[in-house]
């Protein structure tokens, strides 16, 4: 088969634009055409009022090799690539030990469910409930503000990207195509298939949840096994004097094997093949993995706001007179300023026609988060709006963490997120500000046009008190700029609510490139946000797959 690259049609292109356009480009007869699937659909919004859809397509001929030949020095026109996924081996008929993995969000979702497929048997542990239990849970929060620490937007079956706008897509290099594996394995599982060729597809938490509960039932079907309320106490270790470490930054670390862990119950499991999948937020798995003496580093994040627009203003902006197409759908935006300070300020999981919604996972703290549904039909737009930092910058200002540790980040995070809680008025509400107020440097009193989406409620107040100086210097000058392209985005009435602080983990708990394992602790294999290696549900998956086939193959090699 072929690959045909960059077909751009017209938005009301007919129906057999793209077949025609296959036939110009190759030259060749209707009689000649085998056939042809769209494999990617994208569009070109530049110009608003005249929006391109941009093909890529998979076409059989009649004489594919004489056109590849023909063709050959045509980047549009390339062989389609194998992008079936082979697993790198199988398990034997007796295992001797079972592989553990941590977590049940994207990343540990595919990690047991590969393991599952070559036979491996995982047990998955989640600390959390299964999907159904802890929406109960979250959607109460909402309305009562109860919170489960142990079962909320951050912690649970499905992992934080089930209560998120469900985005698919990412800028990861995948050479081996396992994003085609991660999309196939959610087609199965439920999700709609235009997942599969639309460029940003996303799924919304509502059509996540089935999914999840079809994953998790496959899993067990292979021979794998799920618990959940099953939080890790420790994992434990064994000395390995056979390691010599050649990385200067190991200095002063002991060389590790992982021997088993306990669970908060005082159950132990022996293991020596653990997938640490624990998400961006498990800061207590992160402390007890840093006393152990686990090699970790700190690594940057970003943290800011989320600004809510009127979804109609962010589509009249960007797709104008075609607001409101079916294929187009709610208009997103990506936004970057770079500020004189020298701080970069940008746009990050943007929502459309979505919600704000509470995102604690820590009894009086505050964080923030965006939400879609499938449809994308709620009033609002949102997206975080943050500044990116640095460790060094952990330990300094007003919301300085008092320990110099690599965990320091962590102690940063919390100090933002107090600080949101008591400006809320300590009940969970959040505290909001339009950003004519912002900009003007003044406090808002109620809100306009745009009424505030998060749950439970909102307090107005001056959200120059909600972060670091630095961080708001350079969001008051981003916002006037993003106005230059998105025409309203830094309008009076627009609504900014506090605090965005889990865009990212704090700290990387650095492994191996080639086998996957912490750089010191042998057997443990560091996944997915929590560890630093992914951002969104598509790239978790993607290293999900990859912590797979290393745990399948240190496996099969001992």
């Amino acid at each position: 088969m072929l690959r045909l690259t960059d077909i751009k049609l017209p938005l009301d292109h007919p129906s057999d634009a793209i077949e025609q356009a296959i036939l110009n480009k190759l030259a060749i007869t209707k009689a000649e055409l085998v056939g042809f699937t769209v494999f990617k659909r994208g569009y070109d919004a530049r110009k608003k009022n005249n929006i391109l859809l941009i093909y890529t397509v998979d076409v059989s001929t009649k004489d594919d090799e004489r056109l590849l030949g023909l063709f050959s020095n045509d980047p549009q026109v390339k062989p389609t690539p194998d992008m079936e996924y082979k697993f790198v081996g199988q398990a034997p008929e007796q295992l001797a030990q079972r592989p553990v993995v941590i977590g049940m969000g994207p990343c540990g979702l595919f990690t047991g469910l590969v393991l599952a497929q070559m036979g491996f048997k995982p047990i998955i542990l989640e600390r959390g409930k299964e999907v159904r239990e802890r929406t109960k849970d979250t959607f109460g929060f909402w309305r009562k503000k109860i919170l489960n620490t142990e079962s909320n937007v951050q912690f649970g079956e499905g992992g934080a990207g089930t209560f998120s706008d469900g985005k698919l897509y990412s800028q990861v290099k995948d050479p081996k195509h396992y994003s085609r594996k991660v999309l196939n394995e959610f087609v199965d599982a439920g999700a709609p298939a235009e997942i599969l060729y639309v460029s940003k597809p996303h799924i919304g938490t509502f059509k996540l949840v089935t999914m999840v509960e079809k994953m998790r039932a496959k899993i067990i079907e292979l021979g794998g096994e799920v618990r959940f309320e099953q939080r890790v106490e420790q994992i434990h270790f064994d000395n390995d004097e056979s390691m010599v470490f050649e990385e200067s930054a190991l200095e002063g670390y002991t060389a590790k094997q992982v021997t088993g862990l306990t669970l908060a119950s005082g159950e132990y499991i022996e293991t020596s093949h653990i997938a640490l999948a624990i998400g961006h937020s498990a800061r207590d798995t992160f402390k007890m993995l840093y006393d152990e003496g686990v090699y970790i580093k700190a690594k940057p994040f970003s943290v800011g706001f989320r600004i809510e627009h009127e979804q109609s203003v962010i589509d009249e902006a960007r797709f104008g007179k075609n607001a409101g197409n079916e294929i187009l759908g709610a208009a997103d935006y990506k936004l970057v300023h770079h500020a004189k300070n020298g701080r970069s300020v940008y746009s990050f999981c943007m929502c459309p026609g979505g919600t704000v919604v509470a995102a604690a996972s820590e009894e009086g703290r505050l964080v923030t988060n965006g939400m879609s549904q499938y449809s994308r039909h709620e009033r609002n737009a949102n997206s975080a709006i943050v500044v990116g930092i640095e460790p060094k910058d952990y330990t300094q200002g007003k919301f300085a963490a008092q320990n110099d540790s690599v965990l320091a980040g962590i102690e940063f995070q919390r100090r933002l997120e107090e600080q949101a809680f008591n400006m809320g008025g300590n009940s969970y509400d959040a505290p909001v500000q339009l950003v004519g107020d912002f900009l003007a440097g003044r406090k808002t009193g109620e809100h306009g046009s745009v009424i505030p989406s998060y749950k439970p409620g909102v307090t107005y107040c001056d959200l120059s008190e909600a972060l670091p100086d630095y961080a708001v210097a350079a969001i008051r000058e981003a916002l006037p700029a993003f106005e230059r392209k998105i025409k309203g985005f830094s309008m009076a009435e627009a609504t900014l609510t506090a605090v965005e602080t889990r865009t990212s983990s704090p700290i990387q708990i650095t492994r191996d490139k080639h086998n996957m394992q912490s750089l010191n602790a042998k057997g443990l294999f560091p996944a997915g946000e929590g560890a630093g290696y992914a951002g969104g549900i598509l790239s978790a998956g993607i290293d999900g797959i990859k912590i797979a086939e290393a745990m399948a193959l240190s496996i099969l090699a001992n």
